[in-house]
């Protein structure tokens, strides 16, 4: 029936639209006085006076503070209250679980690292999820149920059809077919699961190196290789979750790799991954190969041939980058993307050096020409993506005011 609350055009829904735009104005400019939230939104002052007294009596809006500088009397400034609601992100790796909770503005108010060392886990998932999430809600002064929404990144993906994790068969624990349940049964808030990569392609259109691009693939290279796909500024996850999978990707320069779900590796990832950089610096002839896991070993001899002028290291790079540009190249003969991302340690370690080569690489084996360039959420991109993730979704929820 016409008139009824949440029919497009009614005061209602007007205001509630009026209500979510200075909000995201307060997000993204930080304090603004009424009259700013005016001009910014077209507003007269009268009804900006009364959407900021109904978003401060709601509890989504604070007064703080008085502008300064100005001819004439200090203006109140208005702010998003941070308590309004929380969220949390999980980044899940092998080796570790890291957790932290946002306050509804992004600012990170706690985090946690639980070591996961070991193939066998030493206890099970749920309990690595919620001792991890727990540290981080601890850390931030909170409780678990005050957390409104979890965004949980992992290799791989879980299949919307089966509810199993695939792709990701060097993540132990986490392939129950009751994993999901088990763990909605112990958790208090709504829980979503998101591909690692994905969730970095998250973080940089968000805050890094593809804000304002809808189209762009974001390459990463650390445990493993792997890509996110966004096309008309969403996610392309694919029929099984597994778009983006790039290491499975058959390339000329590595023999066919068969029955790859059990290998758990393909092509490109033999060709240019991670664990490929240091057996290539061997066979080149460089010494003083880097110990320790092999991720953070071939960050530290791409990082250090990047800096050296030696022909070795240069070598090493230069082979790099085309074996690099080599799996590029297929990507961007089918998406025509206008931006590739370079992300992930065994890629920014690199710097400019590293992706100019590939960029010139790419140029010659390609016919489109996209623009490359490195990731810029440096510290933790899979976690803040997570964070992003979680509260988008918290912000539609809570910022709206029509319910």
């Amino acid at each position: 029936m016409a008139g009824t609350a949440g029919t497009p055009g009614t005061p209602s829904v007007l205001r509630a639209m009026n209500d979510r735009a200075a909000l995201d104005l307060l997000l993204e400019h930080g304090p603004l006085s009424r009259t700013r939230i005016g001009k910014l939104t077209g507003l007269s002052k009268p009804t900006a006076s009364q959407l900021l007294a109904r978003l401060e009596a709601s509890g989504l809006v604070l007064a703080t503070g008085t502008s300064e500088g100005r001819p004439g009397p200090n203006a109140q400034l208005y702010e998003v209250n941070p308590a309004a609601a929380y969220a949390a992100g999980l980044d899940v790796t092998p080796e570790r679980v890291r957790a932290a909770v946002a306050d509804i503005t992004g600012r990170t108010v706690g985090s946690y690292e639980l070591p996961t060392p070991g193939r066998r886990p030493a206890h099970p998932v749920v309990r690595q999820v919620t001792d991890a999430l727990d540290g981080a809600v601890k850390a931030a002064g909170l409780a678990r149920d005050e957390v409104h929404r979890l965004v949980i990144g992992t290799p791989g993906a879980f299949d919307p059809n089966t509810g199993r994790l695939r792709y990701a068969s060097h993540l132990p624990g986490w392939h129950s077919p009751t994993l999901l349940d088990e763990l909605a049964a112990a958790l208090p808030m709504p829980v979503e699961y998101e591909n690692d990569v994905n969730l970095v392609a998250v973080a940089e259109q968000r805050l890094g190196a593809a804000r304002g691009h809808g189209d762009f693939v974001l390459l990463w290279n650390e445990g493993g290789l792997g890509a996110a796909l966004v096309l008309g500024g969403r996610l392309h996850r694919g029929w099984t979750g597994g778009a983006g999978e790039v290491g499975f990707l058959p390339v000329p320069g590595t023999p066919l790799v068969r029955q790859v779900s059990k290998a758990g590796s393909g092509g490109y990832q033999e060709l240019a991954g991670s664990q490929a950089i240091p057996k290539l610096a061997r066979e080149l002839g460089i010494d003083d190969i880097p110990t320790g896991p092999y991720a953070e070993a071939a960050a530290a001899l791409v990082q250090r041939a990047a800096e050296s002028e030696d022909p070795l290291h240069q070598r090493l790079l230069e082979t790099y980058a085309t074996r690099l540009a080599t799996g590029l190249a297929s990507l961007v003969s089918v998406l025509d993307p206008e931006l590739v991302v370079l992300s992930g340690a065994s890629l920014t370690s690199g710097g400019e050096v590293l992706r100019s080569l590939v960029q010139s690489e790419l140029e010659e084996l390609a016919a489109a020409r996209p623009k490359l360039v490195l990731g810029d959420v440096p510290e933790h991109p899979v976690l803040r993506g997570a964070l992003e993730s979680a509260l988008a979704a918290t912000r539609d929820e809570v910022f709206d005011t029509s319910r």
